[in-house]
């Protein structure tokens, strides 16, 4: 630093001697305030070359090497890229020496800055261009950063070139806990337990990390039992299962509604002395009210707040949203209740399911009392919690009330979507008032909300239910014009509309077409409620 600083202060003076007022250069110590003056000039400044100059050269460095090295940590750290070329650059021609610190840092730089193929293209470049061989800490941080961007293929197709087919570099458990978690995002399940199996062969230990990623994949694929075998294994080779490990499997256990050996599961994380946390609890409570046994749900909450493991928001909102599930929302809201004297605050979609559920269960008033009750507390609504007011209004056959919501959340800058018009448009269509219907339809495309299937099929429901067969036919032009799908709504009210109007031989055709796109498995099975004509 003391030579460093000794240059700087020597460049200065010399320039100074030669006329120059000033010099910019790119304070080590300060890059932050080196940004803040670069985008308060209008024309670039850039880095001053003779800030680069150095003395004699000493060993393998060079004086004013920790210079660069200095730069390079800086502008990695603000993510000021365009400088980061500008010192490589500057090294090359000076030919200068390359670590490969320097390029792990401009790696995380570019993975901050979503551009994995440029981290990919400085990998290729780092020993033909600049002559530092890279290592498998290199490698890790570049697949790393791929894998962040979502770019699972790439990843893999790095992966192979340079670890299988030109193996340059030794792999480490790092590695192959990356390329694990690839395998398992593409599905890969076959060929992820391939590259497990070959890590004793490149004498790599799996840790505990390898052990749930995979356990993971194939709980995800269904494949349960084989990842209760690896859980076995792993115990066997000396690696001790964690909280996590012991969760991935009990989280794959609830979601098939193994709840038995899921609850094995946990007293065999008992014994091996491993306690278990909040996600443990949380994703029992979740199998359990997927299951419909809320009663049981509850008693483990208790036990929860014995085993002194403190309930989260996620918790109560499970809890909540199967009370309501069930029918139960007056015992959702007094969940909530409990919630709040924990110190916990509900989040929008807590107040959404409660409120939902309030309106489903024909109770209109607690729901907007529940609605006001949230206001209070200071939650803002969005958009979620907006289209269940509106749609609870609706079924209460409310729609001018739930048009004036609507108004209001306009006001507050929150967009409508399609289900809150499509909502307001069912309203009206039960009140009979179809002009204010189609109203909303027309708004709907004055606010530029996709107008979707699910619309569609209300407005199309709407019309053949109040006998207007020509405007509905219009608009299921429309809707195949514009390349939506009909659903069983959509078809079942039109099917209804043309045997009703006597177009019985037209209902029959559409009726062998819904019939075609079920077998295509779009989603329209026919139901039950068809004309008695087409019996």
């Amino acid at each position: 630093m003391l030579i460093t600083a000794t240059i700087i202060a020597s460049i200065r003076k010399k320039l100074s001697s030669k006329g120059f007022s000033q010099i910019r250069y790119f304070s080590v110590t300060r890059p932050e305030k080196a940004l803040e003056n670069e985008q308060e000039s209008e024309i670039e400044q850039p880095i001053h070359e003779d800030v680069f100059k150095s003395g004699q050269k000493l060993g393998s460095f060079k004086v004013g090497d920790s210079t660069f090295y200095l730069l390079i940590e800086n502008f990695s750290k603000t993510g000021d890229l365009i400088s980061l070329e500008k010192v490589f650059n500057q090294m090359k021609r000076e030919r200068r020496v390359f670590i490969e610190r320097n390029f792990i840092l401009v790696f995380k730089a570019y993975g901050k800055a979503k551009k994995a193929e440029n981290a990919l293209d400085l990998f290729d470049k780092m020993w033909v261009e600049y002559q530092c061989r890279p290592s498998v800490r290199s490698f890790n941080s570049v697949i790393n950063v791929t894998i962040q961007e979502g770019l699972f293929n790439r990843a893999l197709e790095f992966y192979c070139s340079v670890i299988i087919r030109d193996r340059q570099i030794l792999p480490n458990v790092l590695t192959y806990n990356l390329i694990l978690k690839v395998l398992c995002r593409l599905g890969l399940i076959d060929r992820a337990i391939e590259t497990f199996r070959e890590m004793p062969v490149r004498k790599c230990t799996p840790d505990v990390f390898t052990y749930c990623t995979l356990m993971d994949g194939l709980c995800k694929e269904d494949r349960i039992d084989e990842a209760v075998c690896l859980l076995d294994e792993m115990q066997i080779d000396g690696c001790f299962p964690t909280a996590v490990t012991f969760n991935v499997l009990i989280n794959g256990l609830c979601k098939k509604g193994d709840l038995a050996r899921a609850a094995n599961v946990v007293e065999n994380m008992f014994l091996k002395g491993c306690v278990p946390n909040e996600a443990t609890y949380n994703t029992l409570i979740h199998g359990l009210c997927l299951k419909g046994k809320l009663d049981k749900a509850v008693s483990l909450l208790d036990r929860m707040v014995r085993s002194k493991c403190v309930p989260n928001d996620v918790t109560y909102g499970t809890l909540i949203n199967g009370l309501v599930k069930q029918g139960r929302a007056v015992d959702g809201a007094h969940m909530l209740v409990s919630m709040e004297e924990k110190g916990l605050k509900a989040n929008q979609y807590v107040y959404s399911t409660l409120i939902s559920g309030l309106f489903k269960e024909g109770k209109p008033e607690e729901a907007l009392d529940m609605w006001k009750e949230m206001i209070s507390k200071g939650c803002k609504p969005n958009t979620v919690l907006y289209s269940t007011l509106i749609d609870g209004l609706c079924r209460e056959m409310k729609p001018d009330e739930a048009k004036n919501v609507l108004l209001e959340m306009d006001k507050t800058g929150c967009k409508p979507n399609a289900f809150i018009y499509s909502s307001l448009m069912k309203g009206f269509f039960n009140m009979g008032n179809s002009d204010k219907a189609l109203a909303i339809w027309k708004e709907v495309a004055s606010n530029d909300c996709v107008q979707n299937e699910v619309c569609y099929s209300v407005l199309i429901h709407g019309l053949c239910s109040v006998g207007k067969l020509e405007e509905a036919r219009m608009f299921w032009e429309k809707m195949l014009s514009n390349g939506y799908t009909p659903d069983v709504v959509a078809y079942t009210s039109m099917i209804h509309g043309l045997c009703n109007d006597g177009f019985v031989e037209e209902g029959l055709k559409l009726f062998n077409e819904m019939l075609c796109a079920s077998m295509l498995d779009r989603g329209c099975d026919p139901d039950l409620e068809l004309p008695k004509s087409l019996k």
